[in-house]
């Protein structure tokens, strides 16, 4: 049997992740990890809601691909890549370490961060979840919110059982709710609004966020705003290319990977770790 070549090593000058909710059985580590092994970078920022505090205080849940995930993004730190870590409200608990400007294992931990492209946009990272009244003002029906996205989740995946038993494709049946609720989609219109005022208002040429799991791009009055996406559903990064170019990349549609199964042919043929 022929060996399966090795996917080709994509190089940016930085790459912008958030909402992997590591610690839920809803988050991708395998499409995650396949990312992760396949990238090299100058810069890497991790924009909030990495690790899920909120659900691994209920229960605990770690496997195998949490730990490869973790190992990758160490040995992206080990080879020189500058990894900055901002917390979001399902890790808040690590805001609490903020005034230290603590870095470990090479990650360095901060409030936001301010990064210039190479064509010069000066772009403001923040995870967001500071601009949803929600999450500020009443935290009680933020956890419930969370409490039915997760259970969302929960019938999503008997529901695609189902689809894919009958021969049809993934279909997101929470994200097509999210986009069927008028005040959902104010919700969105709103946040994006918000962050595009605040990088505005401190002379920034764009924001780069995350929180609602909406990957987004667009011109907001004259701003640029990106929003990353999530690796639960969407599976979107922002990278940034050596020319300066910015590009949201849909792993999942790009590689042809499949909801149904991890990709695990192009785990085993993934490039050796970095260094």
């Amino acid at each position: 049997m022929n060996a399966i070549p090795p996917p080709r090593v994509r190089r940016y000058r930085a790459i912008f992740l958030s909402d992997t909710h590591l610690g839920t059985k809803g988050c991708r580590t395998d499409f995650l990890a396949d990312f992760l092994g396949s990238v090299r970078c100058e810069h890497l920022y991790l924009v909030g809601d990495i690790l899920d505090g909120w659900r691994l205080r209920r229960s605990w849940y770690w496997d195998e691909g949490h730990d490869e995930v973790l190992r990758l993004l160490l040995s992206h730190a080990k080879a020189g890549t500058e990894i900055v870590y901002i917390p979001g409200n399902h890790d808040e608990m690590f805001r609490a370490w903020l005034p230290l400007n603590l870095e470990v294992a090479g990650i360095k931990l901060r409030k936001e961060a301010t990064h210039q492209t190479v064509i010069g946009l000066k772009l403001l990272i923040m995870h967001g979840d500071e601009f949803d009244s929600v999450v500020r003002y009443a935290k009680f029906l933020a956890l419930l919110g969370d409490g039915a996205y997760t259970a969302a989740l929960v019938v999503n995946r008997w529901f695609n059982a189902a689809r894919r038993r009958l021969g049809y494709p993934y279909w997101s049946l929470s994200a097509w709710a999210k986009r069927q609720v008028k005040g959902a989609v104010k919700a969105i219109d709103r946040f994006e609004a918000a962050l595009a005022g605040e990088a505005q208002r401190r002379g920034y040429d764009g924001v780069v966020c995350g929180h609602i799991h909406h990957a987004q791009m667009r011109d907001i009055g004259g701003v640029l705003y990106v929003n990353d996406g999530d690796w639960v559903e969407s599976c979107t990064a922002l990278v940034e290319h050596e020319d300066g170019r910015l590009e949201l990349l849909d792993w999942v549609a790009e590689n042809q990977l499949s909801f149904f199964s991890s990709p695990t042919e192009r785990a085993r043929a993934r490039p050796a770790p970095v260094t």
